[in-house]
């Protein structure tokens, strides 16, 4: 009885020495494998007398069940090291900054049209939009467009049907017979967006962004036309001065029609605005055709206006030095990392335009 005692001291020293899997496994072998201590003293039982033999094995069960539970204990203290240690080895610590990687930049037309909407928005100008599939009469008929005008030929004209009923609008100006048919005048408001002609090369593309412009009220003059492009340039272009001239041309919804120039000059390679010995054609305007006016229900005798239209992507070329146009539309992130604004870069003439 006292050798069992003996024996029950010395494995659980052995298990206070354990410090790996390995010790643990050899412990287990040694006690109860089938040359073990413990295993070796349950043979032995057939010898013993029978009235110590119910006492020892009893005595010898207590042992091996509590060998049993040390054992087990010690297996799981090491499954929930190993566990620990791997959870350790494959987590992410969210506190480190992440890596650095290309941060998403506004592009140069929608700054631009951020841009001349806050310009227009101080002259009383709300933003108008239309769809970008319309119907001729909108695009062209309506606009005083003779039915015979080269720009309704197929070589200008992204057509959709047979019928020609049905375009990609060649410009934003029918976005002004949709207001006008919708609401009633006054009228001021600009339209951006896309337009589509079948062109392509530096300085044109089939998709372009063009901003239209309009004011219909009773006495509006041409003078109101030069008073509000005056601003909206010296505005855009951060200029004291504007050099500008108005030179007579033609378009079918406007009459009288103008072509507007603006003086530059060039400095170290670069196009500087507003003033200078050359000129630079801009946009174009004039006060809206009673044609017009009458295709859209509103009364030429009581109501005058002017409308202007003007390139949004050549503004953003001007402004930002941008020399092909088709480099708009390249989905060039290295492009866009070099030319694009940051998504805080928000115009407001208090405090500026540009970046």
């Amino acid at each position: 009885m006292n050798d069992l005692s003996k024996l029950e001291q010395e494995i659980f020293e052995k298990f206070s020495l354990i410090k790996t899997k390995e010790n643990l496994e050899s412990l287990k072998v040694e006690t109860l494998g089938k040359k073990g201590s413990v295993s070796k003293l349950f043979q032995e039982l057939a010898t013993i007398d029978k009235e110590k033999k119910k006492e020892f094995a009893s005595r010898l069960n207590i042992l091996k069940a509590k060998i049993l539970d040390e054992l087990s204990k010690y297996t799981l203290k090491f499954e929930q090291y190993e566990l620990q240690k791997k959870l350790e080895s494959q987590t992410i610590d969210i506190t480190l900054p992440v890596p650095k990687i290309t941060q998403g930049k506004i592009h140069p037309v929608s700054q631009v049209i951020d841009e001349l909407t806050c310009i227009f928005a101080e002259l009383g100008f709300s933003v108008a939009e239309g769809p970008d599939v319309e119907n001729e009469y909108n695009n062209f008929t309506a606009l005083n467009t003779p039915p015979n005008h080269p720009a309704r030929d197929m070589h200008d004209t992204f057509y959709l049907d047979e019928a020609k009923q049905l375009l990609l609008r060649t410009h934003t100006s029918p976005v002004q017979i949709r207001t006008m048919l919708n609401e009633k005048p006054p009228y001021k408001i600009i339209a951006p967006g896309r337009t589509y002609r079948c062109d392509s090369d530096q300085t044109h593309t089939p998709m372009f962004h063009q901003l239209e412009g309009l004011y219909v009220d009773k006495n509006v003059t041409m003078a109101d036309l030069r008073g509000s492009l005056d601003y909206f340039l010296k505005k855009f272009f951060e200029v004291d001065k504007i050099k500008m001239r108005f030179r007579p041309s033609h378009f079918p919804f406007t009459e009288p029609s103008a072509e507007v120039d603006i003086g530059y000059e060039i400095k170290d390679g670069k196009i500087t605005i507003g003033e200078g010995d050359k000129w630079l054609e801009i946009l174009g305007c004039g006060m809206v055709h009673p044609n017009v006016l009458i295709n859209a229900k509103v009364d030429p005798k009581k109501y005058q206006g002017y409308a202007f239209g003007v390139g949004i992507d050549r503004l953003a070329m001007l402004k930002y030095g941008i020399n092909d146009l088709r480099s708009f539309f390249e989905s060039d992130v290295r492009w866009l990392e070099h030319f694009g604004f940051n998504s805080n870069d928000v115009p407001t003439n208090y405090r500026g335009l540009a970046r």
